[in-house]
C-alpha cells in the first residue's frame, strides 16, 4: 500500500511515521529544502539554531512516544525541569511558582500556597478556580474568551498577571482578550489538572532537527518511503493522485491558509476551504541576543515583566544553560503586540534593556543578533472556532494539522496527534489493506523507491 503525505512539517511526519509503522509505503513531499514546517532548525552566524523557542510539557504524551518510536530519547534530547514560574522584576512585586516533585494534585496546592509575590486570597482563590474547573470536567458549555472566564472566577492580581494569563499566551498564542476559554480549560485539564509529571517542562536541549524530524525521516526511509523536498504541491486530485503518480491513500498536512487553496480547487472540499479561509493568524517572533559567554540566567527561562522599560517579550531561554551556546538568550514574543511596530535593531535594544532591568544589573554589548519573525505563526485560536474533519470529502485524502486536533491550540503536541489520528482513520478505513500491509512488514522493509 502507498500513501502520500503532502508537508513536512511535525503533522505530516506523525502521519508517516505512524503509516509507515503499520506497513504503508511513504512518499512526503515538502515544498521547502528540509522538513520540520514551523519547528525546524536555521543556520546563522555559524550556528544551528531554531525558528522559534519551542517549550514542551510532559503532558505531551504522543510527542513523546513518536520521539521513541524513531530514536530520539526525550531523556536525552529534551531537559526536564520542575514548572518553574519566575519574574525578578514583577509588578507590584517580584513573583515565583515552583510546583513540588509531590503526587497530584498536592504538587498544585504546594505551588500555589507558597508562590511568591502573590496574596493569600489570590492563592485561595486560584484552588477554587482548579477545583471548580475539575468539577465541570474542564467542560465550560458556551465558550467565552479567557479574559472572561478568569473575571467570572475572580482570579486577580499577581496570579493572573503572572499564571493564568502568561500561560494562556505560552499555550494558544493569542491574547487573554481573545483567546478561547474552552480550549485554555482543556490545556489546564492535560497539564495542571492532571499528574504531576504532566507539569514538567522539558526544554531542548538540542535543534528542533533533532528533536523529531531528522529521525522520522531516517525511520521513513528505513521502510522504503521517501522524502521529496523542494517539491511543492499545487493541486490535488481525487483517487488520490500526486503528479500523476496514484496512490491508495494521501494526508494533506499543511498550514490552514495553504489548505484553503488546494481544497478550494475541488467542489467537494469547497466548503472545508471556506471554513479555513475565515481563519485569522497570530504573529510570533523569536530573537536572538549573544552575549559574552560568562553571561547566564539564573533559571533556564525567566518572565520577562518590567513595566519602566516597557514590557516588548514574555520569555528568556538561556541558550548556553539549554544547548551549551554560552552567551546566547532566545527572547519570545507572542501573538499580536507593541513589538510589531519595532524594526529588528529597536527590538534588539528594547529587549536588551528589559534583560538588563530583570537581571538587576548592566549587560555587556551584544555581540550579534538574530531576528526571526513568523507573521503567521499559527491560528488565532478564538471562542467557538469551527475545525475541519481528519477525513475530507474528496475521495482518498485526509488531513491533519494543529488545527485539525479541535480540542489544542497551535502546539506541536496538537500537530502530533493530529497526523497521528489521521494515520489511525486511515488504518481503520482499509482494513483488509491494513493487514496485508502488516504482513509485508512483518516480512521487512523494502527498498527505497526512486523518484
Amino acid at each position: 500500500m502507498k500513501a502520500a503525505v503532502v508537508g513536512g512539517g511535525w503533522a505530516g511526519l506523525a502521519a508517516a511515521v505512524e503509516l509507515a509503522r503499520t506497513g504503508f509505503q511513504v512518499t512526503v513531499f515538502e515544498a521547502a529544502r528540509q522538513l520540520g514546517g514551523r519547528a525546524r532548525s536555521v543556520r546563522t552566524q555559524g550556528q544551528l539554531l531554531d525558528n522559534g523557542q519551542h517549550i514542551l510539557i510532559g503532558a505531551y504524551g504522543e510527542t513523546l512516544r513518536l520521539m521513541r518510536t524513531v530514536g530520539a530519547d526525550p531523556d536525552r534530547l529534551l531537559h526536564r525541569l520542575p514548572l518553574e514560574l519566575s519574574f525578578p522584576t514583577g509588578q507590584p512585586h517580584p513573583f515565583r511558582l515552583r510546583l513540588p516533585r509531590l503526587p497530584s494534585p498536592w504538587h498544585l496546592a504546594a505551588g500555589l500556597l507558597t508562590a511568591r509575590g502573590a496574596s493569600p486570597g489570590e492563592k485561595i482563590a486560584a484552588m477554587r478556580f482548579m477545583r471548580c474547573l475539575q468539577g465541570t470536567a474542564y467542560r465550560l458549555g458556551d465558550d467565552c474568551t479567557v479574559a472572561e472566564l478568569l473575571d467570572r472566577h475572580g482570579q486577580h492580581g499577581a496570579l493572573r498577571r503572572h499564571l493564568w494569563e502568561p500561560l494562556c499566551l505560552a499555550a494558544l498564542n493569542t491574547a487573554p482578550l481573545q483567546a478561547s476559554a474552552q480550549i485554555f480549560a482543556n490545556t489546564l485539564r492535560d497539564s495542571l489538572g492532571s499528574g504531576r509529571a504532566a507539569t514538567d517542562l522539558l526544554l531542548p536541549a538540542a535543534d528542533l532537527d533533532r528533536l523529531f524530524p531528522a529521525a522520522a525521516a531516517q525511520f521513513i526511509r528505513a521502510r522504503g518511503g521517501e522524502i521529496r523536498l523542494a517539491c511543492r504541491v499545487d493541486t490535488i486530485v481525487a483517487g488520490p493522485v500526486v503528479f500523476g503518480e496514484r496512490f491508495d491513500c494521501a494526508v494533506l498536512a499543511v498550514g490552514p491558509q495553504h489548505a484553503a487553496g488546494l481544497l478550494a480547487g475541488q467542489p467537494e472540499t469547497a466548503a472545508s476551504a471556506r471554513l479555513l479561509s475565515g481563519y485569522a493568524f497570530e504573529p510570533i517572533a523569536t530573537v536572538y541576543l549573544a552575549y559574552p559567554p560568562p553571561l547566564s540566567l539564573p533559571w533556564p527561562m525567566l518572565g520577562l515583566d518590567d513595566r519602566q522599560t516597557g514590557q516588548i517579550g514574555q520569555w528568556v531561554f538561556d541558550r548556553g544553560t539549554l544547548c551549551g551556546t554560552g552567551g546566547l538568550m532566545a527572547f519570545v514574543l507572542s501573538a499580536h503586540g507593541a513589538w510589531e511596530d519595532l524594526d529588528n535593531a529597536q527590538l534588539v535594544l528594547a529587549l536588551d534593556r528589559q534583560l538588563a532591568a530583570t537581571l538587576c544589573r548592566p549587560l555587556p554589548p551584544v555581540l550579534w543578533q538574530h531576528a526571526i519573525r513568523e507573521r503567521r505563526a499559527t491560528f488565532s485560536c478564538r471562542p467557538g472556532l469551527p475545525r475541519p474533519a481528519v477525513e475530507t470529502a474528496l475521495p482518498g485524502w485526509w488531513l491533519a494539522g494543529d488545527y485539525v486536533c479541535a480540542e489544542y491550540p497551535a502546539t506541536l503536541e496538537a500537530a502530533v496527534r493530529s497526523g497521528v489520528a489521521a494515520a489511525g482513520a486511515i488504518s481503520a478505513s482499509l482494513p483488509v489493506a491494513r493487514r496485508a500491509c502488516a504482513a509485508g512488514a512483518r516480512s521487512g522493509p523494502q527498498s527505497p523507491r526512486r523518484a
